[in-house]
């Protein structure tokens, strides 16, 4: 049998066997009015009204319209090559039967009833399953349906129907790319739902559902960004939670101990780093980040081990400054690097010089285990380290220059220094040293590029 595919989701087309089918004017409208009646049956005065918008009175009149709808109707039967679906009847309209005709069409030869169909499916579906289906449901509308009907009554309520269809499906498009994680592919769509109607408050709340994920997504607010292509990274900083970066490696720094035990705030504060860490990734286990730091230092030689009665609390073993451990989690690594000395009073100490040795550590352990990943750091130093010398923008510009620096001896090291500060610590912060820093590596680059381009 003849495939055949009726498009009314836009102009009215017709095709055969995946060839269109160029109909006059009058026979489009025509099919366009039997498409409208849903498979009912349209008798011929009916099919003259609203069609050729003209009523036939007197016998010799209705016989002349019949003879015209009937060759409208013989050219189109012959295109859909298939007797059953474009059907003769009789109707009962006044006081004799009249001609009627029933246009029926298969599930997979109306654009309309697929639209409908993977819709009505998508919304029954799991969200992963839904994305599939609401994108091939919203690909097959092209402009307002039946734009041959213009404001004709018979085609009203279909009309609304489908355009009632069209707008759920994008906005469950909206809302599953959205929960699945990928707004950015939403954005768009959600944009265009709002700005059709700026008075529809649902489609001004998913907007803003939107745009809010991306902001959680970029992993907190971008405040400063430079892309430094000759090192093949950039830098930024971003207000945010470290621990919610779960694109990248994070850094954590730790005493030359590397204690772990929160009792109380006797050794490591609750609120510290140290102490949040085992609480959100490790699902509250102290023993097992503390199983995980010691099976990463094994292989480092210890610089000494304190006494009981020296230091009657935490761990006694010291490790050397800058030591790095990699911790491996859900695919990627924290890097717990000490870069401060713990007293025998559990008070930390750390000079700016003993931070620069820690960091240079950290990138050379991330150009080795870091597997291309991102790399978060938070303001190290600037917390109960007791680093003095360094204001908060100091260290800032510091992490920077260091970063930097080993990006020219630890070529595609990363492809993103993340800085993160809480927006708290971002008021307290001033950037200015660490952006002039980035600019002018950003210009001497741009320099270099075009002293290249010029030759």
């Amino acid at each position: 049998m003849t495939r055949v595919r009726v498009s009314i989701l836009g102009p009215a087309r017709l095709e055969v066997d995946g060839e269109p089918v160029a109909l006059p004017p009058l026979t489009t409208r025509l099919l366009v009015r039997l498409v409208a009646a849903e498979g009912e049956a349209v008798s011929v005065p009916q099919l003259r009204k609203d069609v050729w918008h003209t009523v036939d009175t007197g016998t010799h009149a209705e016989m002349r319209g019949r003879n015209e709808v009937q060759k409208r109707i013989f050219a189109l039967r012959r295109h859909l090559d298939a007797a059953d679906r474009l059907r003769t009847e009789q109707l009962l309209v006044g006081p004799r039967p009249t001609t009627a005709y029933r246009l029926v069409l298969g599930p997979d030869e109306l654009d309309a009833a697929a639209f409908t169909r993977l819709t009505n499916d998508a919304l029954r579906a799991t969200a992963s399953a839904a994305e599939g289906l609401l994108v091939d449901a919203v690909e097959l509308w092209r402009e307002r349906p039946l734009p041959e009907a213009a404001d004709a009554e018979y085609a009203r309520l279909l009309i609304r129907r489908l355009a009632g269809t069209y707008q759920a499906a994008r906005t469950e498009l909206v809302r599953v790319r959205t929960a699945l994680g990928r707004p950015e592919l939403a954005l768009p769509l959600a944009e265009k739902l709002a700005g059709e109607d700026p008075d529809d408050a649902r489609a001004v709340a998913a907007l803003a559902r939107v745009r809010s994920r991306l902001r959680d997504d970029r992993n907190g607010d971008v405040i400063v960004r430079h892309e430094l292509p000759h090192l093949r990274t950039a830098v930024a900083v971003v207000g945010g939670d470290l621990f919610e970066q779960h694109d990248a490696n994070l850094v954590i720094g730790f005493s030359d101990t590397f204690d772990v035990t929160v009792d109380d705030d006797f050794v490591i504060s609750r609120t510290s780093l140290q102490g949040q860490l085992a609480e959100r990734l490790f699902a509250g286990s102290v023993r097992d980040l503390d199983r995980a730091l010691r099976r990463g230092l094994r292989t480092v030689k210890p610089v000494g081990v304190e006494s009981v009665r020296d230091k009657p609390r935490g761990k006694r073993v010291r490790y050397p400054l800058g030591t790095v451990v990699a911790i491996p989690l859900d695919g990627r690594r924290i890097f717990a690097t000490a870069y401060s000395c713990l007293g025998n009073d559990l008070v930390a100490r750390s000079e700016p010089e003993d931070l620069r040795q820690s960091l240079e550590r950290v990138w050379e352990a991330v150009s080795r285990y870091g597997m291309r990943k991102p790399v978060a750091v938070p303001l190290v130093g600037s917390g109960l380290a007791r680093l003095v010398g360094l204001d908060r923008g100091q260290l800032l510009a510091l992490i920077v220059e260091s970063f930097v620096e080993a990006g020219r001896r630890l070529p595609a090291m990363t492809p993103e220094l993340r800085i993160v500060l809480l927006p708290a610590e971002l008021r307290r912060t001033d950037l200015s040293e660490a952006q002039h820093l980035l600019s002018g590596l950003t210009q001497a680059a741009d320099h270099v590029q075009d002293r290249r381009d010029s030759r």
